[in-house]
């Protein structure tokens, strides 16, 4: 299998004196454990690398202070491109467009170093990431199908939520991992996955201000677990860090941005787009609906395939966790949420619908890039030389 120079390499493993297989080291180790690191302190994204005229012309502007003049100019760019751009062109597939859209979304999460708090409600960036959305969102409207509306009734849009996740016919890749899946294999699926599981949750908890009622309670129940229930080490983003460290990865936030492809940012984007939006926010708890109700199983095959390669509870005990968490979550997230938003307001019936099928779809997309890759010998991640 082809490596990169920032991802863990190494597969295979030196036997000590007793005949015991130690892991070798990888080229970026993960910092020494603390309890500082345990708990994490919030550090902001590093910057990103650019992966485009958009992303370079972004990330040049962020690094100065606020200059209306020259934001006004970025806009203007972002205007030119979306006119020139090529409509056979996926966004989702645009690592240049994905990478803008990951970074003006990180400004209301938790900034990019050396980037000024000021930048984060800047109306000229506002308006530049509309127009990135408006593509994004059309892209997504058009590329997922959404099934036949429920009854706006909360049984029967559990029900369909639930019928809509079994039928989901996406590459497994929690399959994959539990049987097939190398070292290596296990530590990019860590990769991958952590520009988000390192928020965990964030993106679904700008919705709570935009609920009320029983929809409002039931998914503060689902985020006070994800949240550790008050505790920081409980934290799921938190038990997913110290998997990494477990398998020797960086777990500082953001540490793999520059390695992950346009499908997981495109996955993470999607997230913040439906969450940051009052008008998606039935969208948000249709795409966190579906999240929950495909996570308990998958994430035991996951728990699996690393105990197949000798990793300890350090490393298992984050999807150990969400096998039980989620087998609960999905009932609080279908009928109590889901379901309850759309009896009070069945407008939103579709958005919960199209939220959730675009869940499975985007996520089936990334998944059959990963697999794809894998199965053919190669990295699902990027290399450092890729614009």
């Amino acid at each position: 299998m082809k490596t990169l120079s920032f991802v863990p390499s190494p597969t295979e493993r030196d036997a000590g004196p007793d005949g015991t297989p130690i892991r070798t080291s990888i080229v970026a180790p993960a910092p020494a454990a603390s309890e500082e690191r345990v708990l994490d302190r919030g550090c902001p994204l590093p910057l990103p690398a650019p992966r485009g005229a958009l992303s370079a012309a972004l990330l040049d502007l962020l690094q100065g202070s606020v200059d209306t003049e020259r934001a006004e100019a970025f806009h203007d760019d972002v205007a030119r491109a979306l006119t020139a751009r090529d409509r056979a062109t996926s966004v989702v597939e645009d690592d240049d467009l994905q990478l803008t859209l990951f970074c003006l979304y990180e400004l209301h999460y938790r900034g990019i170093a050396g980037v000024t708090d000021d930048w984060e409600w800047s109306p000229v960036l506002l308006a530049a990431r509309e127009r990135l959305e408006a593509l994004f969102e059309a892209e997504l409207r058009a590329r997922v199908d959404v099934p036949a509306l429920p009854e706006p009734v909360a049984s029967s849009v559990a029900a369909a939520l639930f019928t809509l996740a079994a039928q989901d016919s996406g590459p497994s890749i929690a399959r994959y991992v539990a049987k097939d899946a190398t070292d290596d294999q296990l530590r990019e699926l860590l990769v991958q996955r952590s520009v988000y599981q390192l928020k965990e949750a964030d993106p679904h908890t700008w919705a709570v201000p935009r609920l009320a009622g029983a929809p409002k309670a039931a998914l503060v129940e689902i985020q006070t677990d994800e949240y550790g229930g008050g505790r920081p080490e409980r934290m799921h983003s938190a038990l997913f860090a110290a998997a990494m460290r477990g398998t020797g990865l960086d777990d500082t936030y953001g540490a793999y941005v520059d390695a992950v492809p346009s499908w997981t940012l495109a996955a993470l984007n999607m997230m913040s787009m439906f969450g940051l939006h009052r008008r998606l926010r039935g969208a948000i708890v249709g795409h966190l609906a579906a999240f929950e109700m495909t996570s308990s199983i998958p994430n035991r095959l996951y728990g699996n395939g690393f105990r197949r390669h000798g990793y300890d509870e350090t490393v298992t005990r984050y999807f150990d966790e969400h096998v039980e968490a989620d087998a609960v979550h999905e009932q609080i997230a279908g009928r109590d949420l889901a379901g309850r938003l759309a009896e009070q307001d069945p407008a939103l019936l579709d958005d919960i619908m199209f939220g959730a099928a675009a869940c499975l779809t985007v996520d089936g997309w990334a998944a059959a890039h990963v697999l794809g890759c894998w199965t053919a010998g190669t990295t699902s991640l990027r290399s450092r030389t890729d614009a």
